[in-house]
Parts: structure tokens; C-alpha cells; sequence
């Protein structure tokens, strides 16, 4: 199966299944001599296990275990392996529908394409996959921290809820990443309702990046926002994205939507941070459509292997949103796309290339 590896210096290949052994990522084109240790990966992938409140009871710990590429606790360079073991399977939760089709799953297209699927869980197309991604972009976190980028996301809506407010403060006060604490509130209840009618919701997730410097991105088939999208949109319930105003340009004036030019840069950010592919210098904003989580336990039609009609009721731990659990992902594919930009020279920063000290290239 193809398709498999993220990004071209900085360049990160995921393996396994939902209800393999294990499952994992190898990270290649890290430079070299940057602080790495397996509690800072851990803190991201804790952001995302499963088991806490208003996700799935999969009692996942997600512990990560670095097999190489770090040497007293340094990058060295070479490739690095991660190594996230699978503790808690239950593939016997599946097997009812071993030969039936999940409604809004990759179950049928998979089949359509190799004639054979892994129905434990989804195998490679089940939403554990991104725990590996996650640990490739805390490493990612920590290069670019190095370079004065930082990346944050968090929930802007949730089951026809929306935030009247963005204190990013309030992030991590609450289980949803929510930057409205009475939003989130909201957010909880109506999730609660859902998930007792045996339902899913989906929402809204907010990227913000700050510190990126201008000139990240090329002209015309490599722009960054092309890049970006296509980062957050390899995210299994990811179904739209924008960059700035996205869809809300479409209903504004020119002189509404382009932004002012200064001495000193811009005097608003509509463009969220890129035009013409090619990073500005202000914050970055990105926002990702997430759909509900296809597997409920109400009663759906679909068909089995043969194509003969039938009633589906799908079992397992599951989500009742991908929401709080993907916002750490969409950090994590962020993450991934500007360390890959962040390591090709450009004639705006001279020296730009692979540092030889650990340090960021320089600007």
C-alpha cells in the first residue's frame, strides 16, 4: 500500500493497524543535536489517547518508546523510530460486521481497491493511525520551537455550538480545547445528550501558528496553503479546510477582504498568513470541517460482501466526535509541513538548509 510517507526533507512514514501489535512512525531529516526525550513526545500523544472524558474507553496509554535516532538525548541525524504498542484490543468487537459495510467508513472503497480489508477496528484506515503522527510532530514541535514557530489548535465549534470568544488562555482548562469556557460548557451537555441517543457530532477545529517568518512556500503547485491543506485534510475526518476568511470571502468586497500594506507588514491578516502560496510574517489560520464520527450505534442500512442489503449496529468503544481528540493531530500535521518548509532555502533567508548544531537555520 502506497501512500504512506509526509514531506519531502523533513519526512515522516507511518505504520500499523488499529489492532496490530503496534503501530508507529520513522521520522528522517530531523537535523541533528536537537534535545529530544520520550516525555516530551508523551505530552502531545497524552493529548490525544483515548480513555478520558467524552471519547472512547479504549484504555490506550499511548506510550511512545524512541528504538533510534537519538543518543543522550540528541538528535543524531539519522532516522528516528517511534514505537507506540497497541495494549488494549478488542478485535472480537468487530467481527459481526467482518462482511458487512460501516456506512461513512473506508470499509467498501478499501475493498474496491485491493479486494481485501483489515475490518478489525479499520486497520490502517481507523483514526489510531494518528497517534503516530502525533509523536513525528512533537519532534517537529521541538525543531521549530528552536526557530521561534509555535503551533496551536483548538475546538471553534462542536455539535452546532460555537465559540463567542477566542481566549487561547482557557485552551487546556477544559477536556474540549476550548478557548470559551461557557461555550464548552454548552459543548459538553449537548455531547452528553448525543452520545445517550447513540449518536456523533462533528465541529470546527482553529490552527493558529505564530513566529513563522515570511517567505515559507512556492509559487503556483507547492504553495503552503496548498500544503497545509492537504496536511490537515490526509486526517480521515477532516472534509474541508480553510486558509483566513475561507468561505466567508466569497461573500465579501475587495476592499473588505484584501489587506493593507505597511511599512511594517500588514494592518489585518483576511489572507490568514499566506498569499500567493508564500507565508507573510503574520499568524497563520487555518480551519478544519470535521465530520461526525461514522461508527453509532443506531441502526443504519448498508450492504454486505455481496452486495445484499442489510442492517448494521456497530459495536466497539468508540468517540462521540473526533473532537477533542483531533486537535493535537491538526497541530501535529501542521507541525510536519512547516519543519519540511523551515529546512528549504529561499533567497529571503539566506544560509536556509539542513543546521549542522541543532540550532534553526537562519533567518
Amino acid at each position: 500500500m502506497a501512500g504512506n510517507s509526509f514531506g519531502r526533507l523533513f519526512r515522516v512514514t507511518t505504520w500499523g493497524e488499529s489492532h496490530g501489535p503496534a503501530l508507529g512512525a520513522v521520522v528522517e531529516g530531523c537535523p541533528p543535536a536537537i534535545p529530544i526525550e520520550a516525555a516530551e513526545l508523551q505530552k502531545d500523544l497524552d493529548r490525544r489517547k483515548p480513555g478520558k472524558a467524552l471519547t472512547s474507553p479504549r484504555a490506550e496509554s499511548d506510550t511512545v518508546e524512541i528504538l533510534s535516532g537519538v543518543f543522550q538525548g540528541l538528535t543524531t541525524g539519522t532516522p528516528i523510530s517511534l514505537l507506540i504498542r497497541n495494549r488494549d484490543v478488542r478485535s472480537g468487537d468487530y467481527s459481526e460486521i467482518s462482511r458487512l459495510y460501516r456506512p461513512g467508513h473506508a470499509d467498501r472503497t478499501y475493498v474496491q481497491k485491493y479486494g481485501f480489508r483489515d475490518w478489525r477496528g479499520g486497520g490502517r484506515s481507523s483514526a489510531r493511525e494518528t497517534a503516530a503522527r502525533v509523536a513525528a510532530g512533537a519532534i517537529a514541535r521541538k525543531f521549530l520551537a528552536g526557530c521561534g514557530i509555535f503551533v496551536r489548535a483548538f475546538t471553534l465549534a462542536l455539535a452546532g455550538i460555537e465559540c463567542s470568544c477566542r481566549d487561547l488562555d482557557r485552551i487546556d482548562s477544559n477536556p474540549l480545547y476550548c478557548p470559551d469556557s461557557e461555550a464548552a460548557e454548552k459543548m459538553e451537555a449537548r455531547l452528553k445528550e448525543i452520545r445517550e441517543k447513540g449518536d456523533s457530532a462533528g465541529g470546527i477545529v482553529e490552527i493558529r501558528v505564530a513566529g513563522c517568518p515570511a517567505g515559507l512556500g512556492e509559487p503556483v503547485f507547492d504553495k503552503l496553503d496548498a500544503r497545509l491543506a492537504a496536511a490537515i485534510m490526509s486526517v480521515g475526518a477532516v472534509k474541508g479546510v480553510e486558509i483566513g476568511e475561507g468561505f466567508k470571502a466569497a461573500a465579501m468586497l475587495g476592499s473588505q477582504n484584501n489587506d493593507p500594506v505597511t511599512a511594517r507588514g500588514y494592518s489585518s491578516n483576511h489572507a490568514g498568513g499566506i498569499l500567493g502560496g508564500i507565508s507573510t510574517g503574520m499568524d497563520i489560520v487555518v480551519r478544519a470541517a470535521v465530520k461526525p464520527i461514522p461508527s453509532i450505534s443506531l441502526p443504519q442500512n448498508t450492504v454486505d460482501s455481496q452486495g445484499e442489503p442489510a442492517v448494521i449496529t456497530v459495536k466497539g468503544r468508540h468517540d462521540v466526535s473526533a473532537i477533542p481528540r483531533i486537535v493535537p493531530v491538526l497541530e501535529a500535521m501542521t507541525l510536519l509541513v512547516l519543519a519540511d518548509f523551515m529546512l528549504h532555502p529561499f533567497p529571503g533567508r539566506p544560509g536556509a538548509g539542513v543546521p549542522q548544531s541543532g540550532s534553526c537555520p537562519e533567518q
